[in-house]
């Protein structure tokens, strides 16, 4: 909602840089894309962890071009909407969130309305993150032992949709099942996999760096709230036979 916000706002006031470039996570919603595609915005993912988007506004200031960064978000809560930090700023975002429940509600509408506004136009959207333990030295052995059949077994199809393609960050290759391409992903090897499905859903899955727990990421894409969700929950039920 906020990138939303901020794209419609600056356009509408004549404060959107040339070349816009915003950033999120590989396990931050799909969302996102369509919005960026609307407004013309560039769209750059990077790996999990808040650094990674900070590095880009980086990058975008040694060639000058730190204007062009507009916002910048993760799954877990931290979102950045100028280039003079390289963190999470939760003081920004909590205005911004106020300015923009200021906006709606001087059009009548509240945020909740606002949002039911933005899946009609993009989408009805679901995002869930599923968590797995696995305690000890044994646990560690059975994370390693579900990435790497993910990796040479991978399903062919979960709850009935079809796999449509691989992102394998640890072997930086982007495989597409369909036409059979295959593309260098130029991230930074991390042992994350990424299945595509059909209908444009897709599911990450990421052994956590500082716990024992496999962590999933579910996007699916429904014809509304309720029908994305039945989706999200029936991938889940079929692909945790996998990690369970």
């Amino acid at each position: 909602m906020l990138l939303e916000y901020i794209c419609k706002e600056r356009t509408a006031n004549g404060t959107m840089p040339k070349n816009p470039v915003a950033v999120k996570t590989i396990v931050t919603t799909d969302l996102v894309k369509a919005i960026a595609a609307k407004y013309g915005v560039e769209l750059i993912e990077v790996l999990t962890g808040f650094k990674f988007i900070g590095e880009q506004i980086g990058f975008l200031e040694q060639k000058g071009e730190q204007d062009r960064y507009i916002f910048g978000f993760e799954e877990s809560y931290g979102y950045l909407a100028g280039s003079y930090v390289r963190d999470k700023d939760a003081v920004v975002a909590s205005m911004l969130i106020c300015e923009m429940a200021a906006f709606y509600r001087s059009q009548g509408i509240s945020l909740v309305q606002a949002r039911a506004k933005m899946y009609a136009d993009y989408g009805f959207y679901c995002n869930k993150l599923e968590t797995f333990q696995f305690e000890g030295e044994s646990g560690m052995k059975k994370m390693d032992a579900i990435m790497d059949k993910l990796r040479t077994d991978y399903p062919k199809a979960i709850a009935g949709s079809r796999v449509i393609g691989m992102a394998d960050y640890k072997l930086s290759e982007k495989s597409d099942f369909v036409t059979g391409e295959k593309t260098v992903l130029t991230l930074p090897k991390s042992n994350v996999i990424t299945l595509y499905l059909e209908n444009n859903a897709s599911i990450v899955i990421r052994p956590s760096g500082t716990e024992p727990k496999i962590k999933l990421y579910y996007t699916t894409v429904g014809t509304s709230v309720e029908d994305a969700a039945a989706k999200q929950a029936e991938y889940s039920a079929d692909f945790t036979k996998i990690v369970g």
